[in-house]
């Protein structure tokens, strides 16, 4: 546990109307960390409490859980320290030291003004904080929206909490400040003294407590105990006492608060003794019902501070106190308290199904299980597997060139024995150059692993599903499919690009699935430093794994690619025809794949086998001699000359429109 003051605890602070609800919410933070507002944004003038609500946060989160890694720091310190640790080269090791830590208490963030590089750190450590389920807390003397130049994500990621301020206290909460510190500090003070510096014009707690010090300090070194009047004039305030708020119901000649009334029908005669013994026994019935009734209240009471601090609605419960308690209180009180922990069951399913559920408002309703019931049956059926990989794509068909290698044998150590370094695989390549089969091979190889869940699809694909779950308000369910992978391979990564929203949520999942060592890869026809329109953190992420380029086909992979689709279509290859097509040029497997088609569909059409010069023929519109019926006898092609030689229909040029740009020389 970093810097916390030991004096600044709950059992310290004194709540009042004003800080009521902050104070609700930050025990509620500390009982709970990462399960209910998260992040949670206090803010407030200074001198009213949000560091001492900050570091009782940290205190009772210890209470509860002594294993829990507590790390507090004011903004200034957070950015010298960053910058000294970057500059010694341990950068990720100061990161790592707050991802890793189960709260994070972040005071006067006021300060990111004009701090960009200090935002992004800070967006990046609310999404991975809350991806792992921890707990982060800021306190600011201004709300969110007001602090200069804020980054808009920041704005999003700290609304998506809650935001709370704190007020300066009125009367009441003033006067019992002052008297629960000079009780800390064992100092008494006559009567009306205290309450004279409660009705001064003070909004600011530390203020108060500065003008309590120069009282204690007055009446250490005078004869006779202060009076209000003195404490007043100490204080620089001349003229009569202001008159002082109300301070509630007043108490009886012994300082006592009075009890509750009970009505006049059960109390009975007041002003005289009972005149009979029925008067006598109705008097002891009045005050055994006074007694009854006092009692459930005050466990009602008791009640709705629990339940109301822990998050949940309170309603049923404060329905009991609006009306006469003439139903069994504790019957009551019992099955509410039945229906919460019936309410944690169903929350603790769902967040086993899906992050987003955890602390969701629908858990938070005794009064509507059906509600929660209907939530939990949603996430169930987030539990669909993801898109897989395409079955007909294998690592082992894809041939090995020297230009693809790297690329192939990555993919297989990816797949054989997987390290931090190859993790995410990225390959950059050109459409149609096998990128997409390369990918589609991995994600079937790394399914034959025991247990595997491989999402395997395009970035449109993964874009259109996104949308899909924020129109029909499934974003949880979103996450939770593809946060149980054990493999996550996105094709076609660049057309994420400019769609901010995917970008984030790819953003989150990256980092959740990073963390806990889940197998990525991505692959993009833009090489990442000519990738616009993708958030820099997106880009950095993708290049700190394995980045590997895939070039066009080289002649022995065409070859293979060739030989393999004419298998196919004829059961065999004509090697001449093969060497042929795979000589030709082509900047893809796409491309050859559109020249093998283009000469099949001409033999097709005109009913015989393909050969090496009808590709000729389609392809460079050379025609060497007119079709040959599929059925006429087949010949070797040479045709012997005049002058005694041979020549051979397929390996010469008989008409040559450019002379000197002759490649083969016609015989004579």
């Amino acid at each position: 546990m970093t810097g916390l003051s030991p004096q600044l605890r709950f059992d310290g602070f004194v709540v009042g109307g004003a800080n009521r609800l902050a104070a609700t919410a930050a025990r509620a933070v500390a009982e709970s960390p990462g399960a209910g507002y998260n992040p949670l944004f206090i803010y407030a003038k200074p001198g009213l409490g949000k560091t001492h609500l900050l570091m009782a946060i940290g205190h009772a989160a210890r209470a509860i859980d002594p294993a829990l890694v507590v790390e507090y720091m004011t903004l200034d310190d957070f950015v010298e320290a960053y910058h000294t640790a970057v500059g010694a080269g341990q950068g990720e090791t100061y990161r790592r030291r707050f991802v890793e830590a189960g709260l994070v208490l972040l005071d006067d963030v006021q300060f990111l003004t004009q701090r960009r590089e200090t935002q992004a750190e800070l967006i990046r450590l609310i999404d991975q904080m809350q991806s792992a389920g921890r707990q982060i807390v800021l306190t600011s003397d201004r709300p969110p929206s007001e602090i200069e130049a804020l980054d808009e994500r920041l704005l999003r990621r700290v609304g998506g909490g809650l935001v709370i301020d704190i007020a300066a206290p009125d009367y009441e909460t003033r006067v019992a400040i002052l008297r629960r510190k000079a009780e800390e500090r064992g100092v008494v003070f006559a009567s009306g003294v205290l309450e004279a510096i409660g009705a001064l014009a003070i909004d600011n707690v530390r203020e108060l407590l500065g003008a309590l010090n120069r009282l204690v300090a007055f009446q250490a070194v005078s004869d006779a105990p202060l009076d209000a009047a003195q404490a007043r004039l100490l204080l620089g305030v001349r003229g009569p006492a202001p008159d002082a708020p109300p301070m509630g119901l007043p108490a009886g000649g012994d300082g006592a608060t009075p009890a509750l009334a009970v009505p006049a029908a059960a109390r009975g005669p007041q002003s005289e003794p009972a005149a009979d013994e029925f008067g006598a026994f109705l008097s002891e019935v009045a005050d055994t019902l006074t007694r009854q009734v006092e009692q459930w209240r005050r466990r009602t009471e008791e009640a709705i501070l629990r339940w109301e601090g822990e998050g949940f609605r309170v309603d049923r419960l404060r329905a009991l106190l609006a009306h006469e308690l003439d139903s069994d209180p504790g019957a009551a009180i019992a099955g509410y308290e039945r229906d919460v922990e019936r309410l944690r069951e169903l929350e603790r399913e769902a967040r086993g199904l899906s992050e987003d559920l955890a602390g969701s408002a629908v858990f938070r309703n005794p009064d509507d299980l059906t509600a929660a019931e209907a939530a939990l049956a949603g996430a169930r059926e987030g539990t669909a597997p993801p898109p897989a990989p395409e079955a007909l794509w294998s690592l082992d068909d894809l041939v090995e060139s020297e230009g693809n290698r790297l690329a192939l044998r990555s993919a297989r150590h990816v797949v054989e024995s997987p390290t931090a370094e190859t993790n995410p695989l990225v390959v950059i390549g050109g459409a149609g150059v096998g990128k997409t089969h390369l990918l589609h091979g991995l994600g079937n190889a790394l399914l034959t692993r025991p247990g595997a869940v491989v999402a395997c699809q395009g970035a449109q694909d993964f874009v259109a599903e996104l949308i899909e779950a924020i129109e029909r308000d499934r974003v949880g369910v979103f996450r939770n499919r593809y946060r149980r992978v054990t493999a996550f391979l996105l094709d076609d990564v660049q057309l994420i690009a400019g769609k901010e929203r995917t970008q984030e949520e790819l953003f989150l999942l990256f980092n959740h699935l990073h963390e806990r060592g889940v197998q990525m890869a991505f692959t993009s026809s833009v090489p990442l430093k000519a990738m616009s329109g993708v958030e820099p953190r997106l880009i950095s992420r993708l290049k700190g794994g394995l980045l590997v380029e895939l070039p066009p086909p080289e002649r022995v992979v065409c070859h293979a690619v060739t030989d393999r689709l004419l298998t196919a279509r004829f059961g065999k290859a004509d090697p001449e025809l093969v060497s042929y097509l795979a000589g030709r040029p082509v900047e893809s497997v796409r491309a050859l794949q559109g020249l093998v088609q283009r000469v099949v569909a001409a033999a097709d059409g005109h009913h015989v086998e393909p050969t090496a010069a009808l590709a000729r023929e389609v392809i460079e519109g050379v025609t060497s001699r007119p079709a040959r019926p599929a059925d006429a006898p087949r010949s070797s092609g040479v045709v012997a000359g005049t002058s005694g030689g041979s020549r051979s229909r397929e390996k010469m040029v008989w008409d040559w429109p450019d002379a000197p740009e002759r490649i083969a020389e016609e015989w004579r």
